[in-house]
């Protein structure tokens, strides 16, 4: 538990000082940004699959969802910023519980195909409901007038992500964290220690929904505009490549992955498919020799030195 709280301490210091260590640089402020976003969808996927063990490969619907809410709540109600973020996520939260109600029957490449299904048919829904949604032409969304610039909103947008990952890291510590646990390593073992397996994994769902839900309000108002084609298939898949990379079960891991997978694409997008072959490659390179993810170096390196240490004062 010490490893973690040193590393999202080192982490918090980093994404605080980023705009200073930039010059406060437009370009790299908006794709900090875009990390900080995919960081905390990252992480709630992390907390469905990683913790609970429930696949989902369709998660971009949740951050569709939440994104169009907020827009929607925006420009046709007119709702205020500091209403349309919360109510993203609860909205976003329900449909996560009415997903998760019929996925409490499935599970492994059951689920899998459930949500590939809820995850494609999110977006063709979005791209036919024109007259909400825009269909094509899409949404344009203006950051709340609160926030004089980028990088003002980047600075709230941090901080929204490190309370979530004060939520999170407490959720685990607790019952709720526990239960997932306990299901994802065995079913039948947690329903012969009490837990209501039904119960926890639509929990699961919803409470993951919530949290990609407030990603996909921040993702509207940060990026100032939303059509169907951000959320596709091929989102929902390298927020999974996201946790495999930096490590399932793993908080830091998450943000280990979405740093990565984030900064990819911007250093080789002037090479065609380039991107696609590095993501490829680190993902299998990952699964063959650290099937724990690039945070288990770190942990180790930091285990190993811990150990060392002891060793030493021992023998001095």
């Amino acid at each position: 538990m010490k490893i973690k709280r040193l590393q999202i301490l080192f982490i918090s210091i980093l994404l605080l000082g980023y705009p200073l260590l930039v010059g406060f640089s437009s370009y790299f402020i908006y794709v900090a940004g875009l990390f900080i976003i995919y960081a905390i969808m990252a992480m709630s996927l992390n907390l469905l699959t990683g913790f609970g063990g429930q696949i989902s490969i369709g998660h971009a619907a949740f951050l569709a969802i939440g994104a169009y809410t907020t827009a929607i709540l925006t420009l046709k109600l007119g709702l205020p910023f500091w209403l349309n973020l919360p109510l993203s996520g609860v909205i976003t939260a329900i449909v996560g519980f009415l997903i998760g109600l019929p996925a409490v029957r499935l599970s492994g490449h059951f689920l899998a195909i459930a949500t590939l299904a809820f995850g494609l048919a999110i977006p063709e829904i979005m791209l036919k409901w024109e007259g909400l949604t825009g269909g094509f032409a899409g949404l344009f969304i203006e950051k709340p007038s609160l926030f004089s610039s980028d990088t003002s909103f980047y600075y709230f947008t941090t901080v929204i992500a490190l309370i979530i990952t004060w939520l999170i890291l407490n959720l685990l510590k607790g019952n709720f964290g526990r239960a997932f646990v306990a299901i994802r390593e065995s079913e039948i073992a947690a329903e012969a220690m009490g837990v209501n397996v039904s119960l926890y994994k639509t929990l699961m769902f919803s409470i993951s929904a919530f949290f990609t839900g407030i990603a996909g309000s921040l993702y509207a108002y940060f990026v100032g505009f939303i059509s169907p084609h951000d959320f596709n298939m091929n989102i929902s898949l390298i927020v999974l490549a996201m946790i495999v990379l930096g490590g399932l079960a793993s908080i830091t891991g998450s943000i280990l992955g979405a740093f990565i997978l984030t900064i990819i694409p911007q250093v080789a997008d002037r090479f065609p498919g380039f991107t696609i072959t590095i993501t490829g490659a680190a993902l299998i390179l990952t699964i063959l020799f650290l099937p724990n993810g690039l945070i288990s170096l770190f942990n180790y390196k930091w285990k190993r030195k811990k150990t060392e240490n002891k060793q030493l004062s021992l023998e001095g």
